[in-house]
């Protein structure tokens, strides 16, 4: 049977289409998540996307978060559902608690938009199996409110408990604290970052290269033998 992938669209998402290309190329069945949906349509896990969800407005993410589809991702989340947060996602997992911390505006008051180097610290989580720790890779990376910040007890409990996911490498775009670029909770079903490995799944696309195929390799290999 074909995994299936939910991906959400919010009023203001931008990515949405790339997901589910990504989701195709890797293998698996995309299937489109409304914000007012109540029912996930038995997917096998679901990803947030990236873009600007109700404008942004209060903060991002902070509506969003409180959209109806959001009760049933955090409900099964919290029992194992594989759920990834991409740029605008990573910023509803943190304001719907399903990650610690928060986001907030670029230290450098810009938009940022560059092929970004990354370390991939975590190879264990359910998005990140096909990695290999140490490994560097080439995101894409576009964001306003990319800058993640938590207070110190937090952010050495997530060094401690190797739940930094992904670091940013050779230059910090936006002043995330340790240049931390993704992060996982405990289980290594949720996992959300700031880049955007949607972008780079084909060669002729994003980076020119296919740094971000294993994201969505990873899941699908995880479904498959889970």
């Amino acid at each position: 049977m074909t995994a299936r992938i939910g991906v959400v669209t919010f009023p203001g998402s931008l990515d949405d289409r790339d997901t589910q290309r990504a989701i195709r190329i890797a293998g698996a069945e995309p299937v489109a998540l409304w914000h007012k949906d109540k029912d996930l349509k038995q997917v096998d896990a679901v990803v947030l996307c990236g873009g600007f969800s109700y404008g942004d407005y209060l903060r991002a993410g902070a509506i969003a978060r409180f959209s109806p589809v959001m009760d049933p991702i955090v409900e099964q989340a919290k029992a194992g559902l594989p759920v990834l947060g991409i740029c605008n996602g990573f910023q509803i997992l943190t304001e719907a608690h399903l990650l610690p911390g928060a986001m907030l505006g670029n230290d450098h008051l810009h938009f940022i938009c560059r092929d970004q180097k990354l370390r991939v610290e975590n190879a264990e989580t359910s998005w990140t199996g096909d990695y290999r720790a140490g490994q560097e890779i080439h995101i894409p990376l576009k964001n306003m409110d990319g800058r993640y910040v938590a207070d110190d007890h937090t952010l050495d409990k997530l060094e401690a408990e190797g739940r930094v996911a992904f670091r940013y490498v050779g230059f910090n775009p936006n002043g995330s604290q340790r240049d931390i670029a993704g992060i996982t909770n405990e289980a290594g079903n949720v996992v959300g970052l700031m880049p955007h490995p949607e972008h780079a799944v084909e060669p002729l696309i994003g980076t020119g290269r296919t740094d971000g195929l294993p994201f969505f390799t990873s899941i699908l290999k995880k479904l498959v033998n889970a």
